[in-house]
C-alpha cells in the first residue's frame, strides 16, 4: 500500500519547484492528477496535468459524493478524485497531491494516514517579493494572495510537518526526510 503526501503552501513560496524536483529524485512517486473544469492551457494534456471536465460532470461528481477535496476558484472548479487516489495507493504508490491548506484538512478527515506538509517562505517579506518578481499579477491580485497567507499560515497548525523553503536544495532535503 502507497503513501500519501498532501502539500500545500502560500502562492509564491516554490511549493511545485520543491515537489518537481523532489520527483526528479524519487520517480516511484507520482504527483495526484486533479479534476478542473477551467480549458487546457498550452501544453497541457488531459489526464496528466489535469483531468478537463465540464462543470456539468464536475458538479455530479460533487452530488455523488466522489471528491476528497473540491474548490473554486475564479470562476473554475478543482477537485481530487478519492478513486484515483485509492486506486494508486492500492497499487503501491507513493502520491503527493499539491492542493491549498483548507483542502488538506478536508482530505486528512477523510483519509487520516495522510501526511500534511506545508511549506513555509523565509519571511512574509521574502513571498512578497517573490510575488511581485513573478511580474503575472495585478497589484490588486498580489495585496489578495498575501491577505490569504495568514489564514493559510493559520491552517498549517494542523499540519504534521513544516518545511521552510529557504532554498530548493534545504527543501528536497527536508521533503526527502518526511517521505523517505
Amino acid at each position: 500500500m502507497g503513501r500519501l503526501f498532501v502539500i500545500s503552501g502560500s502562492s509564491g513560496v516554490g511549493k511545485g519547484t520543491v515537489i518537481n524536483e523532489f520527483l526528479k529524485k524519487h520517480p516511484d512517486f507520482k504527483l495526484s492528477v486533479s479534476c478542473t473544469t477551467r480549458k487546457p492551457r498550452e501544453g497541457e494534456t488531459d489526464g496528466h496535468n489535469y483531468f478537463f471536465i465540464t462543470r456539468e460532470e464536475f458538479i455530479k461528481h460533487i452530488e455523488a459524493g466522489e471528491f476528497l477535496e473540491w474548490a473554486e476558484f475564479s470562476g473554475n472548479m478543482y477537485g481530487t478524485l478519492r478513486t484515483y487516489v485509492e486506486k494508486k495507493l492500492s497499487e503501491g504508490k507513493n502520491i503527493i497531491l499539491e492542493i491549498d491548506t483548507q483542502g488538506a484538512l478536508k482530505v486528512k478527515k477523510v483519509m487520516p494516514d495522510a501526511t500534511l506538509i506545508f511549506i513555509l517562505p523565509p519571511s512574509l517579506e521574502e513571498l512578497e517579493a517573490r510575488l511581485r518578481g513573478r511580474h503575472t499579477e495585478t497589484e490588486e491580485a498580489i495585496q489578495k494572495r498575501l491577505g490569504s497567507i495568514k489564514m493559510e499560515i493559520e491552517n498549517s497548525k494542523h499540519f504534521d510537518k513544516q518545511i521552510v523553503n529557504d532554498s530548493i536544495e534545504n527543501a528536497v532535503s527536508e521533503l526527502e526526510k518526511i517521505c523517505l
